[in-house]
């Protein structure tokens, strides 16, 4: 049978990493610059700290682990009998691997509120996984890297965090961002003002897939949840929603003049667009969207989505606010935010616009070739001196034939070669082969060191 892996996830060859590396070093460094400080949590949960955050949808996607043994021999035999998987399912799985970074670090912070200083700023560089169907930019395993700040109500942290996204992206050369902004309460607001806040989850899900599904599709959608024809056209004006940030926003004080909650939403919008526009940005540009939605649960304000012009990727990274996120963990008025940048959809965004020239991978900078026991110990002396001053060192382990091992080097592209024959061994010398141009040289250690490092 042909070896494979599991859809949706994928293989790393040595370039692929350096290029990743080169996107997390990025992303930490500008993390570290704004203050936060890195944790990690275990890459499953127990399945009640996951479920029930995420709405139904997300629910459906958390990768579920069984438990170990025979994790039939306590299941209800007329649950088996019924075949219903829902109910089954809690009983042959107390586990879960992590949907997101978010919720996990909602649990940390609980779980640690003794050991932590509020407000409290932390990123985390880890792994997720979804039961998504794979396609282009969607993965099962993928690396989140997020930023949060939990013990603050503050508006300056949206500010900030707009700022970190427009550093990010322009020390990857991505400067051509949009970095779309919208708040949970102006769609709360929306859903009180035509009669379906009951139904505040399913409205904001179908609007959010405006730009997948177009605006019939978003109607049939709303009407399949029986949001009904006349809701639908008191909030037609969405679906073409255009102007620059402040003309959307007097739009919007229009329609929400008789939503307490929506007029707040927009407050909150104007601060964050008023700070952004009087510091500027290096690159990115700032959208109020009022159809993004996001369709997590848990954020309660402003919300975050950034996408690459020219680029048919779909969102590169997003984020929001959650005012209490850590009460469904007995922990109430904890105000937190956060956003996450998508690593996997930033690396194929920078592969598609040929922006890794700065992230090649680091080979050896001298092999040193094998001609036998006694020259090959020679080489290990050199070897270990020479790594120990930070230069990147390698020798062949066999002695082969030399055709062999200069190939190897070719191969590895590693710009010098060092030969230890009979001669040179006696001598207590090498010869030094430039790859590049073919230039030979007899020289010792000491040389050696500063030709490799010029």
């Amino acid at each position: 049978m042909k070896p494979s892996i599991p859809k949706g996830t994928r293989d790393f060859s040595s370039v692929e990493i350096a290029r990743r590396n080169y996107i997390f070093n990025i992303i930490k460094e500008v993390f570290e610059n704004y203050g936060f400080q890195p944790i990690e949590t275990p890459s499953f949960e127990n399945s009640s700290t996951l479920m029930g955050k995420y709405g139904e949808e997300g629910d459906r996607l958390i990768f579920k682990i069984l438990n170990s043994g025979d994790y039939l021999k306590k299941v209800d035999p007329a649950l088996l009998i019924e075949k219903n998987s829902v109910k089954t399912t809690s009983s042959i799985s107390e586990k879960a691997l992590r949907y997101d970074l978010t919720v996990p670090f909602a649990r940390y912070v609980v779980q640690h509120q003794n050991e932590i200083v509020f407000p409290f700023k932390r990123y985390q560089i880890q792994p997720v996984w979804r039961a998504d169907r794979p396609q282009k930019g969607r993965f099962r395993e993928f690396y989140q890297c997020d930023a949060d700040v939990v013990g603050s109500k503050s508006l300056w942290q949206e500010v900030e965090f707009i700022q970190m996204y427009d550093e990010v992206f322009k020390k990857l050369g991505l400067v051509d961002t949009v970095i779309k902004i919208n708040n949970r309460k102006i769609l709360s607001g929306l859903a009180e003002i035509i009669g379906e806040k009951e139904r505040i989850t399913d409205f904001t899900i179908a609007l959010d897939k405006l730009d997948k599904i177009g605006v019939e599709g978003v109607k049939k959608e709303m009407l399949s949840k029986n949001i009904s024809e006349k809701a639908i056209e008191k909030i037609k004006p969405l679906f073409n929603f255009k102007g620059n940030n402040w003309e959307k926003i007097d739009l919007l004080t229009q329609l929400l003049d008789r939503s307490e909650e929506g007029l707040k939403g927009i407050e909150e919008i104007k601060f964050v667009i008023k700070y952004i526009e009087k510091l500027g940005l290096k690159g990115a540009i700032l959208e109020l969207d009022i159809t993004l939605a996001r369709g997590l649960n848990y954020y309660t304000g402003a919300i975050f989505e950034v996408e690459a012009n020219n680029v048919e990727i779909g969102s590169i990274g997003g984020g929001g606010r959650y005012d209490d996120l850590t009460s469904q963990f007995g922990m109430k008025n904890i105000s937190g935010i956060g956003i996450s940048f998508g690593l996997d959809r930033i690396y194929l965004v920078l592969e598609e616009l040929n922006l890794f020239t700065k992230a090649e991978i680091s080979n050896p900078q001298i092999l040193f070739l094998n001609f036998g026991e006694a020259e090959l110990f020679h080489c290990m002396r050199a070897i270990k001196k020479i790594r120990a001053i930070g230069v990147k060192a390698e020798f062949y382990p066999d002695s082969v034939k030399l055709k062999k091992q200069m190939n190897y080097a070719n191969k590895r592209e590693i710009p010098f070669v060092a030969l230890v024959g009979e001669k040179e061994l006696k001598e207590g010398k090498y010869t030094l082969k430039n790859m590049s141009t073919g230039e030979q040289l007899t020289c010792n250690l000491e040389e050696i060191i500063l030709l490799i490092t010029v």
